[in-house]
């Protein structure tokens, strides 16, 4: 059995550990000894870039903010859907451990694309600069960072208010999470936003999948 290495660990805000390990040629993000990003969210950020992106193919610079850079997957994803060279994606993530350890561990990262801004600027503050500009919004819940007060960013009313006031019209909100979170769609559609939930297979190639959930909150075009 080939043994678990750990590569690269950080103490985050809570005291708690946020380590890069490895096992078996994959690299894992692991909290509390659970993993965050890895293996197991891989199918759901394809997923969500893809469902995210397919509105904007069209887009001449479509402008992408990501919550959160994990393993950078998402990212890669993102960039993949939406090539054109005018493109700009946008990563808010404080941790900044994890844009050191990107560079360092992976040789490819997506990080090196020229169209790839780095925003330390997790909260709504950075996204009330973004006013009416941006085509979407995209956050894995399990890898993002939190919030004020070790909240989930999809559940602070102010961050939700500021992703609706910094998307364009018809602009989506796409949030990920390998669990269930029964009172979101409320939530998000007290703010404004037009909600459908997918469920997507945790693994395209196992025979009875997890189903895991993706929203698409998407700003009506209509705001009048």
């Amino acid at each position: 059995m080939k043994p678990r290495i750990t590569l690269a660990e950080t103490t985050l805000p809570d005291g708690s550990q946020l380590q890069l390990q490895e096992h078996d040629e994959r690299r894992y993000l692991i909290v509390h000894g659970q993993q965050i990003c890895g293996p197991a969210t891989r199918a759901s950020e394809d997923e969500l870039a893809k469902l995210a992106a397919n509105p904007f193919r069209p887009a001449r610079q479509p402008k992408i903010w990501l919550v959160g850079l994990g393993l950078g997957n998402m990212l890669e994803a993102i960039i993949r859907e939406l090539p054109q060279k005018r493109a700009t994606y946008t990563v808010a993530e404080n941790r900044l451990e994890l844009t050191e350890w990107n560079d360092e561990f992976f040789p490819n990262t997506p990080l090196k694309d020229p169209r790839v801004i780095l925003e330390s600027d997790v909260g709504p503050g950075a996204l009330n600069k973004q006013s009416g500009m941006l085509h979407a919004i995209l956050i894995h819940v399990d890898s993002a960072p939190l919030g004020s007060r070790q909240k989930l960013l999809v559940n602070d009313k102010r961050w939700v208010s500021a992703t609706f006031e910094a998307l364009q019209p018809g602009g989506l909100l796409a949030i990920a999470s390998t669990q269930k979170m029964p009172h979101l769609s409320r939530n998000l559609e007290k703010e404004g936003y037009e909600v459908i939930e997918h469920l997507v297979p945790s693994s395209p190639m196992a025979k009875k999948p997890r189903l895991l959930p993706i929203w698409l909150a998407r700003k009506s075009r209509d705001l009048a």
